[in-house]
């Protein structure tokens, strides 16, 4: 009877260590994939968020071997409520042992990981859990990182953000930073396993000032593409812009990538009075029977040029979408700027334009409620065979910024009709919508899209720990029954 008894305690102890955390993992409940930004809370709110894996690594001295409540909640997601209105679930923490919590997607579109910051990966580490990533907790000393721009050139993928947060010190990169990562087919992750970003640094091993400048202000770049001039030469450019704060700019032009110098150099410098006549948002190449043209895009794909390198260096080229009150139509024109949803709505309520005539009036399928767009991204569809828009909205009534539509066209420019939501983000901002159409699965009908993360602008005063001011990675089934209301 001691020989057993003694035996047992063995097995105890080699199975579960005192100070081992205790393993909780969140699934979809149809895909039994882990649910990152899931938000589990105590009854003495102690408040723990699962990684990119949707595992939380739980150790509480109290609250192990003794049964807790976690409350259950997330954007998108959600779990059976108990008969006084409580959602969540009982667990009892051991040392060494998991349990399974499965909620259920109410977004349409999934959430699949964070792509950038520090700690993606931090509670499966902990649990000694595999990973694919070979930095998942810190990679280049990178915590946070705004308004993501990614496009294929030289074989890879390459990267560029606004403002990169730092672990050494509260003022981080503000003068743009950049990555490379491969390509699925060339050795890089499959996108639904997530992204390995190899950051261009400096000699220092610091993150490396992709728009060095001497001058006072943060260096933001949009409206990035690539395009070959007359000798076959592929450039890499975009539009700059020297910010003294948000609605003070001090400088702006564009921008090309120069491999000598391993960063961007200005090519174009611009007065204030090029409003519109550059680069800006999303840049989108179109071939049509107009010719090749770049399109882009904030809101809506209302400025565009034509696609060869010295047009997209001269503003004088640039052509705004306006509406003509002599031929009452819709003119791609170089006289007036281009067409707002607010003007267009103006312009009808004046009955000046038709509403039948409408190109940005996007209205929510299901009720009809106007729905006020922020900023887009839009591509060509194979599947669906349209022009297909990822866009955030401003001014919804769960969040100022934090709504995610799709919809569908037949013209990069619309019109915009109905729109479907597919993601929400109560109380927090999810800005600056990019897809990407370069890992596109099942020939369009699985996409990926990505935007930040963040408290700003929100009104909320409690940021996410880990994911706050970061890029999170969605993808979107275009099969779903649910965006059939656009066919």
């Amino acid at each position: 009877m001691r020989c057993l008894f003694a035996s047992f305690l063995l097995v105890v102890t080699a199975s579960a260590a005192p100070d081992e955390p205790f393993g909780i993992q969140v699934v979809d409940a149809i895909t039994g994939r882990g649910v990152p930004l899931m938000t589990l809370e105590t009854t003495n709110h102690l408040t723990f968020v699962t990684d990119s894996a949707g595992w939380i690594a739980f150790q509480e001295p109290g609250l192990m071997e003794t049964e807790v409540y976690f409350h259950v909640s997330d954007p998108g997601y959600s779990v059976g409520k108990d008969g006084f209105g409580f959602a969540g679930v009982r667990l009892k923490p051991v040392p060494g042992e998991t349990a399974e919590i499965k909620v259920l997607r109410t977004n349409i579109a999934e959430r699949l990981y964070r792509v950038t910051g520090q700690g993606i990966y931090r509670d499966s580490s902990l649990l000694g859990k595999q990973m694919l990533l070979p930095r998942p907790n810190l990679n280049a000393g990178v915590m946070g990182q705004d308004s993501v721009q990614a496009l294929p050139w030289k074989g890879r993928l390459f990267w560029l953000w606004g403002d990169s947060n730092r672990a050494s010190y509260p003022l981080g990169n503000f003068h743009t930073t950049c990555a490379w990562s491969d390509l699925p087919e060339n050795g890089g992750l499959e996108p639904e396993q997530g992204i390995y970003l190899q950051y261009l640094k400096d000699e220092n091993g610091e993150l490396r000032q992709m728009v060095p400048s001497s001058q006072p202000g943060v260096i933001w770049v949009f409206g990035l593409f690539t395009v070959s001039d007359s000798a076959g030469k592929e450039h890499l450019l975009g539009h700059y812009g020297r910010y003294q704060s948000l609605d003070k700019r001090l400088e702006h032009g564009l921008v090309e990538f120069n491999e000598s110098k391993g960063h961007f150099v200005p090519v174009v410098q611009l007065g204030d009075e090029f409003t519109w006549q550059h680069p800006q948002g999303n840049a989108l190449r179109v071939t049509s029977k107009e010719g090749d043209f770049f399109y882009f895009m904030e809101a809506f794909a209302v400025t565009r040029v034509k696609a060869d390198y010295d047009s997209l260096l001269n503003p004088g080229a640039y052509e705004a979408l306006a509406w003509s009150d002599e031929a009452q139509e819709y003119q791609w024109q170089q006289t007036h700027e281009p067409i707002t949803q607010a003007k267009e709505a103006a312009l009808i309520k004046s009955n000046q334009l038709p509403v039948k005539k409408a190109r940005l009036q996007v209205q929510d399928a299901s009720t009809g409620a106007p729905v006020l767009i922020h900023r887009s991204s839009i591509q060509w569809n194979a599947y669906r065979q349209r022009w297909i828009m990822i866009a955030t909205q401003t001014g919804g009534d769960l969040s100022q910024l934090g709504e995610v539509w799709y919809a569908e066209s037949r013209s990069p420019s619309g019109p915009w009709k109905k729109a479907v939501k597919i993601a929400s983000h109560p109380k927090y901002s999810f800005y600056n919508p990019q897809q990407h159409p370069f890992f596109d699965q099942e020939g369009g009908k699985i996409i990926y899209f990505e935007g930040t993360y963040t408290e700003s602008f929100s009104g909320n005063t409690v940021p996410t720990p880990r994911y706050d001011y970061n890029q999170l990675m969605y993808r979107l089934d275009l099969g779903d029954e649910r965006l059939t209301v656009l066919e």
